[in-house]
């Protein structure tokens, strides 16, 4: 792999990594896709959060996972250093998603499970990065339409019939593949767990209800809100937030009790332009998601208000949170970035995307997507078989080029 650069890289530091949640280091709204753990010493002497084999560091150790499903090859891309590392062929899959550690490769046959070895631990006053070695964990008896949510305990991987069977997260930390129950009956979309819980919607006649769980899922909190045809969901700083039909919920949990609270969209929206999959910097209070073909919604959970900006056609979407631009790739194969409070279009790179990629999903070709963390952003030409790196708070710029060996079909970012 070749990397070429516009400037000099934007991050540095060595390697690091680990895992549990700590004692005594905590946070509000931890985001559930990462573990914990803290600087400074135990009164033991050991660190406060050691984990053997793992290290910490002072910046963020973000790594890219990509995946061609045809070839099956599999790459990661340490973004620190701009080595590439070979891991397990998988072909055939048709998704990737990532719990900000481990990445899940889905397929009509299982999922693959793979350590990338790099994950942020945010606390809320105070943040942790580590990074350790990368490593095939294993295989899920889960396809490829399957959906895992993680915290720091369990990952919950709720199958396309609604069945949902948790995993033991350390033990996946330690890499073993471990389920340690299938909850009982079946739920719509994917079971998110929160703050020693698991939130779910239970199909109750022709709506689905809001419900939480325990860990060993037993039902404890039944919150009075149903949601028509859910969809979607994401963790953030306020509280984890679900799709609906008609808008959004968003849950929050306090002294043990969970509160859902409605955030409409404030006007009739088409099946094809409602926000079905939430795109975020993992923890941000800002989300956005397509809004059908030629717009973006953009979520500020804060504020509770969605806003719409009408953009050209839109292959994806991403941004940074309150103060950073919107950012959409189209299908001029552009990165655009718009003011999300004016709409107006503030910067647009160079075309990055090769050939047929511009077209987005309706052509049933490779679709990029937006990978966004604290200072920049990535974007895949799968085609062009390149990684690029943007400077998101300097119009747009192309900090480096990333050429590879593989055409990067699928890629998640780790380590955030």
């Amino acid at each position: 792999m070749t990397v070429r650069r516009n400037v000099t890289p934007w991050a540095s530091g060595a390697l690091v990594i680990t895992a549990l949640l700590a004692a005594g280091c905590s946070g509000e709204e931890p985001n559930s896709a990462r573990s914990a753990a803290s600087s400074g010493s135990s009164p033991s002497g050991t660190p406060h959060g050691y984990v053997e084999g793992a290290r910490e560091a002072a910046e963020q150790q973000s790594r890219l996972l990509l995946n061609d499903p045809v070839s099956g090859d599999s790459r990661v891309l340490d973004l620190i250093s701009g080595k590439v590392h070979r891991t397990a062929r998988v072909e055939g899959a048709a998704r990737l998603g990532t719990d900000g550690r481990f990445g899940y490769l889905h397929t009509s046959g299982g999922t693959h499970v793979l350590d990338s070895g790099a994950w942020t631990v945010d606390h809320g006053d105070h943040v942790h990065y580590y990074s350790a070695a990368i490593r095939d964990v294993g295989e899920l008896p889960a396809g490829g339409r399957a959906q895992e949510r993680s915290d720091a305990a369990v990952t919950a991987v709720t199958d396309e019939d609604g069945r949902t069977v948790l995993y033991d997260r350390s033990r996946l930390e330690k890499g073993e593949v471990a389920p340690t129950r299938t909850l009982a009956g079946t739920y719509a979309d994917a079971v998110v767990p929160y703050r020693e819980h698991l939130l779910a919607f239970a199909q109750e006649g022709d709506a689905a209800k809001l419900v939480v769980l325990d860990r060993k899922g037993k039902r404890v909190a039944s919150p009075d809100v149903e949601c028509e045809e859910p969809r979607g969901d994401a963790v953030t700083r306020r509280g984890v937030v679900l799709g609906c039909a008609g808008g959004a919920l968003l849950v929050r949990a306090k002294d043990g009790a969970f509160t859902a609270e409605e955030i409409p969209y404030g006007e009739d929206v088409r099946a094809e332009e409602r926000a079905t999959e939430f795109r975020q910097r993992p923890g941000s209070d800002t989300l956005t998601a397509a809004a059908g073909h030629d717009a973006v919604w953009v979520l500020d959970v804060s504020g509770r208000a969605w806003t719409r900006v009408e953009t050209g056609p839109v292959v994806a979407v991403g941004t940074a949170g309150e103060g950073s631009p919107l950012l959409v790739l189209e299908t001029d194969g552009a990165l655009h970035g718009y003011d999300i409070a004016t709409g107006k279009q503030t910067a647009r790179t160079k075309t990055l995307l090769t050939g047929e990629e511009r077209a987005g999903s309706d052509a049933g070709s490779p679709v990029p997507v937006i990978e966004v963390d604290r200072s920049r952003a990535y974007v895949n030409d799968p085609l062009g078989k390149k990684v690029f790196e943007i400077d998101y708070n300097d119009d747009l710029r192309v900090a480096r080029t990333f050429d590879l060996d593989i055409e990067p079909v699928l890629m998640a970012e780790t380590g955030r």
